[in-house]
């Protein structure tokens, strides 16, 4: 479907860009990879750039659909469509930033991340449109490529922090509409680009542009369509070698601290990435720390939610810092090092694929835990973070097996499961896909998981177990609305079974009882409670009391979920 430009910044550009840009960077993705060399050459700076765009792109179709599910709501009350014309420009332009921040990847994405968030304090500056025209979009690009350096501790040149510059330079002598202004910035950034070999020595030895350069000017030309309609001819990425191959994984990775010349050196061993609650003065502390730990050290955010990258040989001792500065989640540590399964060229041999592997998304740490206690590659899934359709596919790709069984574990990610399950096939794995609505079910299948079954075999025995298992919750509702068992107001205690809401309540044990022996009713041989970090400490030992009492052949199984979103995930195999 041809686009239609848009003439001024607003909710819907903002929209549109995401798509696009989300567009452009699918069709890269495979090209960036390929000329990654700088800071580490690991091959998945596209890749990276890629999450860090689809998990911006799914936080503004999220907040179009709260608009959307308002409007619902308000014409069930008879309150008419006064206030539901739809997400503003300062709406969509937050949630990109902040979509960004929680996927970003690497240390290309996590600079992306800041780049749209510098955006965004321009766009989402005041409630009344003042800069949706050329003069904010030339302020927008400004503020985001000072802010993106400032977040690196060593800037270097010839990296995206230079293309990202150039764009705000070109668009700073340009007049005119928010159209022309993101040309010229299309543009100074291309011309930036193609020099960036000769301002870096590991890219011109690899007869390659930067990676993340690139990857923003494939942003950028998503910015051009948004408002011409019109699609700008891609920079030509030069001799294109993949760098792993022809350098290791450790090229390029000696200039990351200085921006010095010499490659021969070994770079850190670690690439550590996490999420950080924290206050300014303690993540300053942090970057103090961080820095003295290794390098490429990139710390993005702001308003108390940080997203922190840092190479590094002690990866415990940079999330130590962490822990130190506040609260870090969503953790991930990849590990560059010489036989690592994902660097060829080593001079070593690959790993081997195992044969089969479980996937598995979760919703709080305690069961990622088990679920990885019993074997299976988890994906975090936190309370309104839902993972995107490349975080599975990476996860498949990381689990590093011919066979996969992938469980979704929530009825909303089905088509971004059935989505990443269709990705990997594309790229050669065996995946199937089971349709677990819940963590409980997924925990009945990973029980009844045999690696040495056939692969068919397997996969029936665990959708049976799985489909065997009913499932249920208990949550507050966040605001008022309508459900099967009638209207519920902020701060009730709801109880789900099956998806719907079946007891409305004021208590969280009498509710949680309720819905037990609903569920109890229809038979079952096993109970399995995963408790939230916010569950009353009492109403475990209360539940399986009554499930001795009144269910004397009837096991019960605790489970403790961390933080979790529900207060309690109840199962009844």
């Amino acid at each position: 479907m041809a686009q239609v430009p848009q003439t001024f910044f607003d909710a819907l550009a903002v929209r549109a860009w995401c798509g696009l840009a989300l567009d452009a960077l699918g069709r890269a993705r495979e090209e960036i990879d390929a000329i990654n060399v700088y800071p580490v050459a690991d091959g998945d700076t596209g890749t990276n750039l890629y999450l860090t765009v689809e998990s911006a792109a799914t936080a503004v179709e999220a907040v179009f659909a709260g608009h959307e599910a308002e409007r619902i709501d308000r014409a069930h009350d008879g309150e008419g469509p006064h206030g539901t014309q739809g997400p503003t420009l300062a709406d969509a332009a937050r949630a990109m930033a902040h979509g960004a921040l929680i996927g970003a990847r690497g240390n290309s994405g996590t600079i992306l991340a800041q780049l749209l968030r510098g955006m965004a304090q321009v766009l989402a500056g005041d409630e009344t449109g003042a800069h949706a025209d050329g003069q904010g979009l030339r302020q927008a690009l400004r503020t985001a490529a000072d802010s993106a350096r400032q977040a690196v501790a060593h800037p270097v040149e010839g990296t995206v922090l230079t293309v990202a510059a150039a764009a705000a330079d070109a668009a700073d002598g340009t007049e005119g509409d928010c159209g022309a202004v993101a040309r010229a910035a299309y543009e100074g950034a291309g011309a930036a680009l193609a020099a960036t070999p000769g301002q870096l020595a590991v890219l011109r030895q690899a007869g390659v542009v930067d990676a993340g350069g690139r990857g923003l000017v494939a942003v950028l030309g998503a910015l051009v369509e948004t408002f011409t309609g019109e699609t700008p001819r891609s920079p030509a990425p030069g001799p294109v070698r993949r760098a792993r191959e022809e350098h290791g994984p450790s090229a390029g990775s000696a200039e990351c601290a200085d921006g010095g010349g010499a490659t021969g050196l070994v770079g850190p061993a670690f690439e550590v990435i996490y999420l950080l609650e924290a206050s300014d003065t303690a993540v300053e502390r942090l970057r103090q720390r961080l820095d003295g730990l290794g390098d490429s050290l990139v710390v993005v955010g702001g308003d108390g939610l940080w997203n922190v990258h840092v190479h590094v040989d002690d990866a415990g001792a940079a999330v130590e810092a962490g822990v130190e500065a506040g609260r870090p989640h969503r953790i991930r540590i990849t590990h560059f090092g010489a036989g690592d399964a994902h660097a060829p060229g080593t001079g070593r041999p690959l790993q081997e694929r195992a044969r089969r592997a479980v996937v598995a998304v979760v919703p709080g740490e305690g069961l990622a835990g088990l679920y990885t206690e019993a074997g299976a590659t988890t994906v975090l899934a936190r309370p309104g973070e839902p993972p995107a359709s490349g975080e599975l596919v990476e996860a498949v790709r990381r689990a590093h097996a011919r066979e996969v069984v992938l469980l979704p574990n929530d009825e909303e990610l089905r088509h971004t499961a059935a989505a990443a399950a269709e990705q990997a096939r594309a790229e050669g794995l065996r995946v199937a896909l089971i349709p677990t609505r819940s963590a409980v079910q997924g925990i009945a299948a990973l029980a009844v998981h045999e690696p040495e079954r056939r692969f068919d075999e397997d996969v029936v025995a665990m959708t049976s177990a799985a489909g065997a298992t009913r499932y249920a919750e208990v949550t507050v509702a966040e605001r008022q609305s309508w459900t099967m068992a009638g209207i519920c107001q902020a701060g009730d205690v709801l109880g789900l079974i099956e998806g719907d809401v079946a007891v409305i309540g004021d208590d969280v044990t009498a509710t949680a009882a309720a819905v037990l022996d609903r569920m109890l009713a229809a038979g079952g041989e096993m109970v399995t409670l995963v408790l939230g970090d916010e569950t009353p400490q009492a109403l475990a030992a209360h539940l399986e009391a009554r499930v001795r009492e009144n269910h004397l052949a009837v096991d019960t199984v605790l489970h403790h979920g961390g933080r979790q979103g529900a207060l309690l995930l109840i199962g009844v195999e």
